[in-house]
């Protein structure tokens, strides 16, 4: 797919939505009431500070003219009683809407986190992880400030703007008139600003995510860069994925900008004609004070304009990402419960492949009508070329991905009727890529099974030849790990998830390479315990060192999408077959090496 690459921009074509906005505030309902207490303490914050003005106009034209001190001091103590209130009003305002803005955040990163738990591999193979993890971490954050602080001071700042009005007109309603002159041509501007500000908004999260997306995969890859000395092939590219983001950047900035030099334009010159109508209409009803006031007023009036504007700003911005984020939260599973799905019973261990047919994303068939039955307790391997189709059986069994055709089986039970945790929970799957979490060796084997003692988790470990190893580690089942087991070999690594599979005590065993990198010796006292351990339990087997599924009660030889040969390993070697050219070419090799 075109998107499943660092330097392809995700594009987003649906127009602004105003249910975004709606969405949001609904993650706000549950925080209302700190929120309106906010909003109330920036409230009383506002009226105290907008007396200021007031109280100078009274003092110039009242106290000062009748040589007043005592005036004059009451004056100043009341001054000062609404710098305290103010200060004391916005500090707890800071505090609650710091909480209640990151509480937003958490919910939201928490919705995204449990959509990508239950979206199915196909959402993870057809894009970059990089891509995804910049919805999760840049994006949401980028929300912080609107949510912490944008929506109760926009509130504030409308209702600060009706205050200074009012008082305004009090003072004097012609030059009110004369301030507001400059909101059409605001307005105006905001309009015709808005939408360049969206598309460039837009285009810096396209470019943002493509460097992540980049940055991310080479991490996972330094290994492979530094083996093959492409350090600087590599440089290049992130020089120019950074370069785009950088133009992207700027041409965003300079949309960003526009608003602020229109704003204090227009407020200058609001407040120049303040000044010239002012002195005009003084002795016609305006005094000195009250045009002290005023001007005192009218630079407090473009304030609010100016952070409105600013919030206007945030919240298109904001928007941009915000889109990116409901996408997110929006996909729809491929591979989800259907609403009649039940519980998945007891598995007793019968498999059937009903006429199965299956392609991923490109459309190009994997398995074309495979058909067949395994019984309770049977071990079936799976043998073939690379790409013949093997893991894909495994993944529909597991439920990984939906059939195109046909239907899978367990115990004559549809697997697309039940529950995907109900089913799971009943199998044991270790994949090709053996995933290491951050953190003890017992932690990470028991991952398939939380409720599990510690005498369990060693039992495990020793049924796969795993213990030997992690007690000579220094701190032994307790030895910290980092992600992905870096600090172990893969065969250790292979050990632990063998491990981790049988600690579940799954019904249906999975096993896909899951003896790849391990040593010959630890292979021959693995098998042994093995053979105990699979009794009584259907197990799949898919291993391309064919000496260790001899013992299986089928193999399977699959090779482009079918089953080409099925039988026991003498069974197979006597037809002369596939199977036997490839048993006899892989030990004629060994011999030779």
């Amino acid at each position: 797919m075109a998107r499943n690459k660092y330097d392809v921009d995700e594009e987003l074509d649906t127009p602004f939505n105003r249910q975004h906005m709606k969405r949001l505030l609904g993650y706000v309902q549950p925080y209302k009431k700190r929120m309106m207490m906010a909003v109330g303490l920036m409230l009383v914050s506002s009226i105290a500070g907008m007396a200021t003005p007031y109280l100078l106009s009274v003092g110039i034209d009242v106290f000062i003219p009748q040589k007043n001190i005592s005036g004059l001091v009451l004056l100043a103590f009341v001054l000062l009683v609404t710098l305290i209130i103010t200060a004391l009003c916005f500090r707890h305002r800071l505090v609650i809407m710091s909480d209640v803005g990151q509480s937003i955040i958490r919910d939201i990163r928490s919705d995204i986190f449990r959509k990508l738990q239950k979206l199915p591999f196909e959402y993870y193979d057809s894009r970059p992880h990089g891509k995804i993890l910049v919805r999760v971490v840049n994006y949401v954050n980028s929300l912080s400030d609107l949510l912490s602080n944008g929506l109760v001071n926009m509130i504030t700042d409308l209702f600060t703007l009706f205050v200074i009005i009012g008082y305004m007109l009090f003072l004097d309603p012609r030059l009110t008139l004369v301030s507001l002159a400059g909101l059409p041509p605001l307005v105006l501007a905001i309009f015709l600003v808005k939408g360049i500000q969206r598309k460039r908004t837009q285009a810096v999260s396209r470019k943002q995510s493509n460097l992540n997306a980049y940055i991310h995969e080479s991490i996972c890859g330094i290994k492979v860069t530094q083996a093959f000395a492409r350090e600087e092939e590599n440089f290049k590219i992130f020089r120019e994925l950074s370069t785009e983001y950088r133009k992207t950047w700027m041409a965003y900035v300079r949309s960003i900008f526009i608003m602020w030099p229109i704003i204090e334009n227009i407020s200058v010159w609001a407040v120049s004609l303040v000044y010239v109508a002012g002195i005009s209409l003084l002795g016609t009803g305006a005094s000195v004070g009250i045009l002290v006031a005023f001007v005192g007023y009218i630079w407090r009036f473009w304030t609010p304009i100016i952070n409105l504007g600013n919030f206007y700003n945030a919240l298109i911005n904001s928007m941009a990402y915000l889109e990116r984020i409901f996408e997110t939260i929006d996909e729809v599973p491929k591979v989800d419960n259907l609403p009649s799905a039940t519980e998945m019973p007891t598995i007793q261990g019968k498999v059937v492949f009903d006429n199965v047919t299956f392609s991923y994303d490109d459309g190009y068939p994997i398995l074309k009508n495979m058909s067949f039955t395994i019984e309770k307790g049977q071990t079936v391997a799976l043998v073939g070329p690379t790409g013949a189709g093997k893991t894909t059986v495994v993944n529909l069994l597991s439920r990984f991905y939906n059939v195109d055709s046909g239907k899978v089986l367990i115990d004559d039970v549809d697997i697309s009727q039940v529950t995907l945790e109900s089913l799971r929970k009943q199998m044991g799957i270790m994949l090709q890529d053996t995933f290491i979490f951050s953190g003890t060796i017992m932690d990470n084997i028991r991952y398939s099974r939380l409720d599990a003692t510690d005498e369990e988790v060693i039992a495990a470990a020793k049924a796969v030849c795993a213990h030997e190893f992690i007690s000579s580690l220094k701190d032994g089942y307790y030895t910290e790990v980092n992600e992905r087991g870096t600090r172990l070999s893969v065969g250790q690594r292979q050990l632990i998830s063998f491990a981790r599979s049988l600690l579940a005590d799954p019904r249906i065993l999975i096993l896909d390479e899951a003896t790849s990198s391990i040593d010959t010796k630890t292979e021959l006292a693995l098998q042994q315990g093995l053979e105990t351990l699979l009794k009584g339990r259907t197990s799949f087997v898919i291993a391309h060192r064919l000496s260790t599924i001899k013992n299986a009660s089928v193999i399977f030889y699959i090779d482009r999408g079918r089953i080409i040969e099925a039988g026991t390993h003498e069974e197979l070697m006597k037809k002369r077959g596939a199977y036997y050219n490839l048993y006899t070419a892989q030990y004629s090799f060994l011999e030779a090496v």
